[in-house]
């Protein structure tokens, strides 16, 4: 660009140029041309990286949702209370809060299962909606089925006590992300450390969320019912009367409940 600003100048001066009046001329001149262009260039660069990065980071938040929802729950094969098999397409249709537990538990599993069969049944109280409770073991080596059907009577008459063999119990922990850790040497008196959490599968049996211990009766209501209700919005052809109130309304009952 110099030579070119040079050679036009050279064409059209008098015999007698001064050439560093005209490098003083020219250089402020091309200068300034390559600053802007510098400047410009790095504002269009930063505008750049900004946006890709933008991009990257909502790209990465997406995937780690779609995998994060992916990776809990999932097909299982294990026996209820009853004996008779019972497999993950037995809760189709309706919606389903599975806890892991076992029978043995001294304090926590009762006032877990109590606090899910509050929630369960103030659900039915206020709406025509159905969740089914449901009580995993992760002790099958006590809790074999009249073991767990004589346990899940204690709370609700609609919770299903499930066990199995150890390989199909440790399926289906995996599944779900459970921890569970038998502590003691005792081969019949010992504890479980587990996981404590409520997991909210929907009536095509895919996981929706969990609650943990802090979340109580009430609140495990209220929240299973704003699901419940995003759900039927999404599937318009599910008509089962789900949902006999708007959840506002199905709110201001559980307030005026709680007074």
């Amino acid at each position: 660009m110099e030579r070119y600003f040079g050679t036009s100048r050279m064409v059209m001066m008098s015999d007698a140029p001064e050439p560093s009046v005209k490098r003083s001329n020219v250089a402020p001149v091309s200068m300034r041309t390559l600053i802007l262009a510098l400047m410009a260039g790095a504002g269009i660069t930063y505008a750049t990286r900004v946006y890709t990065d933008e991009k990257l980071q909502k790209s990465s938040v997406q995937s780690q949702q779609v995998v994060g929802q992916a990776s809990v729950g999932g097909p299982f094969e294990l026996i209820d209370q009853d004996g008779k098999k019972f497999t993950d397409r037995d809760l189709r249709g309706e919606f389903a809060l599975l806890y892991f537990g076992f029978t043995h538990c001294p304090d926590i599993c009762p006032d877990e299962l109590e606090k899910v069969a509050e929630a369960v049944t103030l659900i039915e109280k206020w709406t025509a909606a159905n969740v089914r409770p449901v009580f995993i073991s992760v002790d099958p080596k006590r809790d074999k089925p009249a073991i767990c059907k004589e346990y899940v009577r204690e709370f609700h008459p609609r919770m299903v006590g499930l066990t199995g063999d150890m390989d199909r119990i440790k399926a289906v922990s995996k599944s779900y992300r459970v921890y569970y850790n038998k502590t003691g040497e005792s081969e019949t008196d010992y504890l479980v450390d587990h996981s404590i959490i409520h997991y909210l599968v929907d009536p095509d049996g895919e996981f929706v969320t969990f609650f943990g211990k802090n979340t109580d009766a009430q609140q495990l209501a209220l929240q299973v019912l704003d699901h419940m209700a995003e759900w039927q919005r999404n599937h318009p052809t599910y008509n089962q009367g789900l949902l006999l109130k708007a959840p506002a309304a199905v709110k201001e009952g559980a307030a005026a409940a709680t007074k």
